[in-house]
């Protein structure tokens, strides 16, 4: 069954997160994405961790399905390569050091020039122009430039996310304006250029909180994991040390939630707690009686108690519960991939498709398929090679 992206070629001039993760999902739709790395060591997120079969746990998850070409970008005779490279490409996506690019001959509007289908995505902190546009971006910083850190974490200390948010957020951009841009040129038969923001792309993310603050409006307060203005909302510790997430919405579930997982009609009947600006105002009373109770409780009964009485909840899971997550076995979620040290497994992308399967590809080692692009290209490997520093051996 073919895929939707089959035919289409994808270079990518890549590190770290946020390019790979978009030409990752190219990859997952049938793009061929070649992955041009550093000889030697590539990608520097191939050396973050040793988490998975001693591979790095970030490179595993987003680079399946590619090609790698080892190749030093400012060796001269790189250059010819790259120019090969694009002239068969409908895509170039780069998230090199700003600037980095345009000096090598590499931006948008010099190759766009002579190659006016081509589709180039730039993907930096800040964008190409403005005040910040050289600034080097982090995925930690670009959080807190967007405000992030001013509504995450608890009332005392700002927290960031726990994974790469800001460069997962400018990997779904350049994914989505690179189909987008694929369309306009079935067309019109042009090409495009993109430039992807870290921060705008992140401050997209924001905007409830952004307009909550809308004409100088008090902020919303970091409140942890508990809801800023509804109460109950938030994590519940139970008795058996699990913990668990739930949400009142209405007074139909509040009834229920007292008389059915409380088993306390009094509760239900205390003037207190009547209306949700008096249970919020009276939290600290309220969460002592729902914490007293929720300790006779096991995580099972609790979710069991909720799920009669209708009351959205989940489990607060770890890593581990979500490897083990039964919704994503039921679902048949997970297949096998290959790596250069073994088998893994990897998460379907996110849509069942009915019309065909996303191809769940291996994990190149750097360099393997080094020999067989510049054949390709039309260049004798042995002699080409000569020139150029050569690619660690992974075997």
């Amino acid at each position: 069954m073919a895929l939707p992206l089959e035919g289409i070629t994808v270079v990518s001039l890549e590190h770290a997160i946020a390019a790979p993760f978009c030409t990752r999902q190219l990859a997952d739709l049938g793009a061929r994405v070649i992955k041009v790395e550093r000889p030697g060591n590539g990608d520097f997120a191939r050396a973050y961790d040793q988490r998975v079969l001693g591979q790095s746990s970030h490179f595993v998850w987003v680079n399946r399905s590619k090609e790698s070409l080892a190749l030093d970008l400012k060796h001269p005779a790189a250059a010819e390569v790259v120019a090969r490279l694009i002239e068969q490409a409908d895509v170039l996506v780069q998230n090199l050091a700003p600037g980095a690019a345009a000096r090598m001959g590499l931006g948008a509007a010099q190759l766009m020039e002579k190659h006016p289908k081509l589709i180039v995505c730039d993907i930096s902190g800040y964008g190409d122009d403005g005040p910040y546009r050289d600034k080097k971006a982090y995925d930690l910083l670009i959080q807190s430039e967007a405000g992030f850190l001013s509504v995450t974490g608890t009332e005392e200390t700002p927290a960031k996310s726990g994974n790469s948010i800001a460069d997962i957020a400018a990997g779904m951009y350049a994914y989505t304006n690179i189909l987008a841009a694929l369309m306009q040129r079935e067309r019109t038969g042009k090409g495009s250029h993109i430039d992807i923001s870290m921060l705008e792309s992140l401050a997209e993310w924001m905007g409830f909180p952004m307009y909550y603050a809308f004409d100088g409006a008090v902020a919303p307060q970091r409140n942890g994991a508990s809801h800023a203005t509804i109460f109950p909302y938030g994590p519940f510790a139970v008795g058996d040390g699990g913990a668990v997430m739930l949400g009142i919405q209405n007074e139909r579930e509040w009834q229920a939630f007292c008389e059915i997982v409380l088993q306390a009609p009094d509760v239900y009947e205390d003037k207190r707690f009547q209306g949700n600006a008096q249970r919020h105002a009276n939290r600290t009373v309220l969460q002592g009686r729902i914490d007293d109770i929720f300790s006779t409780l096991t995580t099972d009964e609790l979710i069991r108690r909720l799920d009669e009485a209708r009351i959205a909840n989940a489990r607060v899971n770890d890593m581990a519960g979500l490897w083990a997550h039964p919704q994503l076995q039921a679902r048949d979620r997970w297949r096998d991939v290959d790596t250069p040290a073994g088998v893994i497994p990897a998460l379907l992308p996110p849509g069942r498709q009915s019309a065909f399967s996303p191809r769940m590809g291996p994990i190149p080692a750097v360099g393997q398929h080094t020999q067989a692009i510049l054949a390709e290209l039309g260049f004798d490997h042995e002699v080409f090679m000569r020139d150029l520093p050569q690619p660690a051996d992974t075997a």
